[in-house]
């Protein structure tokens, strides 16, 4: 949590990830850090100003120190959680992901090698959901990870807006109606001032990162990102050659509409997409899936997709069901052949609410202009 203004009295439980604050933390003799957290903080230097207040309480997460410094803060009530260097992630990271980190490397060096494919291989490393060491380390990322979403949806780059989730399948190729459709759909919710959600893939949600972003762009600039991508139309086979074309495409236009993708390493064969700017990707599928929910606020738009979209439906649906009225958040399906035939999903929605007080915030639409126009009202 970057922190401004006068600190005053140390309040319990809170995280300090700006080493500016730190100094400031311990500026005055007899200050008290219990309850602080220090998170990836480089400290060495700092030895007699710590030494000045009473650090007992306090947590160190991923810091460096000087030499010698670690065993005094523990012996003065200090709780150290070490540096984990074994790892190719940062466990305490204090921020989300931008696609620039998570494709390091990119212009140079295939996929592959890039830290994001680094990081899936190092989870999937027999035996290693069930080490201690990798646990602990891919539970503290996500608990990071979390941590750095909620700050930037409550006082970061997307306080006080409508978050809005756009679900939808990995399977819809650059170049295609569905995929067009989508980065419209997209869009349209950014200028109306909605954060766009997803679940930060290819396909539809890699489509509606990239019509958001380039929201404020003219008409002519979508449609000709569009038909730059097109040229490469999926991930397969080269998740190097669909990344560059994305990256090519923020490149000429670098000063996009932040939006939010939030995906997964236990999908692993499904890469980020480069067109959501801030990016929280979880180790955890089901943590990521409650968070995604619970973060759209302003409703969910489901467009055609299969097993993956309609768990997602269902998903929302439970909660909704089973949430208090003021807890209910609009459902538009996109696509009435598709949700009433060839997955029905939505018979099934609408027996579910029938008689709750979801039923008038369930909706089935044709168009992705139709559903932006549901979530205007």
């Amino acid at each position: 949590m970057n922190l401004s203004g006068n600190l005053g009295p140390s309040p319990r439980s809170l995280e300090v990830d700006d080493l500016a604050i730190f100094d400031r933390l311990v500026s005055g003799r007899g200050a008290e850090l219990d309850g602080w957290h220090a998170q990836s903080l480089d400290l060495r230097g700092r030895a007699a100003a710590m030494e000045q207040v009473n650090v007992e309480g306090a947590i160190f997460l991923g810091c460096t120190f000087d030499d010698g410094m670690e065993d005094t803060l523990r012996r003065r009530g200090a709780l150290i959680f070490p540096r984990l260097d074994a790892v190719p992630f940062n466990p305490y990271r204090a921020g989300l992901y931008s696609p620039a980190e998570l494709y390091t490397g990119l212009a140079d060096a295939p996929y592959e090698e890039l830290p994001d494919a680094q990081i899936y291989q190092w989870s999937i490393q027999p035996g290693q959901r069930h080490r201690l060491d990798a646990t602990l380390a891919s539970a503290l990322h996500d608990h990071a990870i979390g941590d750095a979403l909620e700050e930037a949806i409550h006082s970061g780059p997307f306080s006080n807006r409508s978050v809005v989730g756009v679900m939808g399948g990995h399977a819809a190729q650059r170049g295609s109606a569905d995929y067009s459709q989508a980065a419209q759909l997209g869009r349209l919710l950014a200028r109306d001032g909605h954060v766009v959600a997803t679940g930060g893939g290819p396909g539809a949600m890699e489509a509606a990162n990239l019509g958001a972003y380039l929201s404020q762009a003219d008409d002519g600039g979508l449609q000709a990102a569009l038909a730059g991508l097109g040229a490469v139309p999926g991930f397969r086979p080269s998740v190097s050659a669909w990344a560059r074309a994305a990256a090519a495409v923020v490149e000429r236009y670098p000063d996009g509409t932040p939006s939010l993708g939030i995906p997964t390493w236990f999908y692993g064969h499904e890469p980020p997409n480069y067109f959501a700017t801030h990016i929280a990707k979880y180790f955890a599928n089901a943590i990521r899936e409650a968070i995604l929910l619970e973060l759209c606020q302003g409703g969910i738009i489901f467009l055609p997709g299969a097993a993956g979209t309609v768990q997602e439906i269902f998903q929302d649906a439970c909660e909704n069901y089973y949430g208090a009225r003021e807890k209910i958040t609009p459902m538009v399906l996109v696509g009435r052949h598709h949700w009433e035939h060839q997955y029905p999903a939505w018979p099934m929605l609408r027996s579910l609410a029938a008689g709750r007080p979801m039923a008038d915030r369930i909706f089935l639409v044709d168009t992705v202009d139709e559903a932006a126009e549901v979530l205007q009202g």
